[in-house]
C-alpha cells in the first residue's frame, strides 16, 4: 500500500503526562541550544486528555523543573493537600486509623496537589503546542516501522475500514511518521510497547510487571462534609475477605467534589472476585460515608 510519509526529528506516541512532558522538554532544550527541531506527537484519543481519567495526588517537583512559573501560567494544580489520613478497614463497619508517625514516608502528601490529570494533560498540550510541537489527536499509532532492526517511526491507523476489514468508500490509509528518534509513551500494556518488549527482549532478566485495576467515581457531596484538600487512603476490607490485595482512596478536591476509588491488584487467585462489586461494598463503609 502506498502511504504518505512525513519526516520528523522526534515522534512521540501518546499524549499522557510523560509524552507531553517529553515533548515540552525536548523543545525547551532545542530553544536553549538555538536549534530547530520538528517534533510530532500522536494521540489515539479524540482530544488531549480524552483517555486520562485519573483523579490523582501529584508532587509538583516535576512541574517545577519543567515550568518553574507554572502557577503564573495557570497550570490546573488548584487544590493543595491540607490533610492526610490512612485507615485499615477490619470489617464492613470497623476501621483503625494509622498514627501519622507510622505512615510510610512515600504516603505523606504534604506539599502535594489533588488534580484532574486530564486537565493537567490538556494544559501541558497547550504548552507543547506553544513551544512548536505538532499534536495530532485522533491518530492512533497502529504499527511500528522497523528497518535493519532499528525503530524508524510508526504508521498511523487506516481510516474508513468496515467491521469485516474491507475498505469503505471513505477509506484513507494511515501515514508513515518517520523520525530519528521515536518515543513510546502509550501507557500500560500498549500494543506497540508489548511488541517492542518481545522483539528486543527488553524484559530479559527483569521482574514481571505488576498490574491492578482501578475503579473511580466523582461525587458531588454536601458542602458541610466537604474538606477541600483532604487525602484519605486505606486497605483491608472488603478485599481481605477474599484474600485479595489493593486499597481505596478518597480525595476532596475543589467545588465540593470527592474523587473516590478502589484499586484491586490483578494477582488475586479467587476467580469469583469482582472488583466492581467490591467497590460497591467499600462505598458503604463508614470511612467513605462519614467523610463524604
Amino acid at each position: 500500500m502506498q502511504r504518505d510519509v512525513m519526516e520528523y526529528d522526534v515522534v512521540i506516541v501518546g499524549a499522557g503526562p510523560s509524552g507531553l512532558s517529553t515533548a515540552c522538554r525536548i523543545m525547551q532544550l532545542a530553544q536553549e541550544a538555538g536549534q530547530e527541531l520538528a517534533v510530532c506527537l500522536v494521540e489515539k484519543g479524540s482530544e488531549i486528555g480524552a483517555h486520562i481519567l485519573s483523579g490523582a495526588v501529584i508532587e509538583d517537583r516535576a512541574m517545577n523543573e519543567l515550568f518553574p512559573d507554572w502557577k503564573e501560567m495557570g497550570a490546573p494544580l488548584n487544590t493543595a493537600v491540607t490533610g492526610d489520613e490512612v485507615y485499615f478497614l477490619t470489617s464492613d463497619e470497623k476501621s483503625v486509623k494509622t498514627p501519622h508517625w507510622a505512615i510510610p514516608k512515600p504516603m505523606h502528601n504534604d506539599g502535594n496537589y489533588i488534580v484532574s490529570l486530564g486537565n493537567v494533560c490538556r494544559w501541558l498540550g497547550e504548552q507543547a503546542e506553544a513551544l512548536g510541537v505538532e499534536i495530532y489527536p485522533g491518530f492512533p499509532a497502529a504499527s511500528l516501522i522497523i528497518e535493519d532492526d532499528v525503530v524508524k517511526g510508526v504508521v498511523t491507523g487506516d481510516m474508513g475500514v468496515a467491521e469485516d476489514g474491507s475498505e469503505k468508500d471513505s477509506f484513507m490509509p494511515g501515514m508513515e511518521l518517520r523520525a530519528k528518534y521515536t518515543v513510546f509513551a502509550e501507557g500500560c500494556r500498549g500494543h506497540l510497547g508489548k511488541e517492542l518488549i518481545s522483539r528486543f527482549n527488553l524484559d530479559a532478566g527483569k521482574d514481571p510487571q505488576h498490574y491492578g485495576i482501578g475503579i473511580k467515581e466523582l461525587w458531588d457531596i454536601d458542602p458541610s462534609k466537604h474538606q477541600e484538600g483532604l487525602v484519605l487512603h486505606g486497605a483491608g476490607w472488603p478485599l481481605s475477605e477474599s484474600n485479595s490485595t489493593g486499597g481505596f482512596f478518597l480525595y476532596h478536591t475543589e467545588n465540593n467534589q470527592v474523587v473516590v476509588g478502589l484499586i484491586t491488584d490483578l494477582s488475586y487467585s479467587n476467580p469469583h472476585v469482582s472488583p466492581f462489586d467490591e467497590f460497591q461494598r467499600m462505598k458503604h463503609h463508614s470511612c467513605a460515608t462519614d467523610t463524604s
